[in-house]
């Protein structure tokens, strides 16, 4: 019984080191811009530590951004020149062992 304790609080402690909080976007201020433009997101979980790449993506096609700033509940970022008029999702690619795409609830329009 003694031995079965331990196991499950090795496990447990494994677990939430092994997770990492996930990245979430819940705005973005300006909604619209154009090339050039620098906008805000809020959320959290937005550090270094867990968002490694920004993008624009329609569905189809994806467009990396430049983040100027990054910090644990915001990110600034820079429309890209090559940006279409158009709306776009706000996309990421997690930071971390095994990196992945999460489109964020979040939309921005192009002018």
């Amino acid at each position: 019984m003694k031995l079965s304790f331990i196991a499950l609080l090795m496990f447990s402690a494994t677990l939430s080191v092994a997770q990492q909080a996930m990245p979430r976007m819940t705005t973005v201020e300006p909604g619209n811009g154009k090339a050039g433009d620098v906008l805000t997101i809020a959320g959290e979980n937005l550090d270094k530590a867990g968002v490694d790449k920004l993008y624009l993506t329609d569905g189809k096609n994806d467009l990396e951004v430049q983040m100027t700033e990054q910090a644990p509940t915001s990110i600034k970022f820079k429309i890209p020149a090559t940006a279409k008029a158009g709306r776009f999702s706000l996309m990421i690619l997690t930071s971390g062992k095994e990196p992945k795409y999460i489109e964020q609830p979040v939309k921005i329009t192009v002018e």
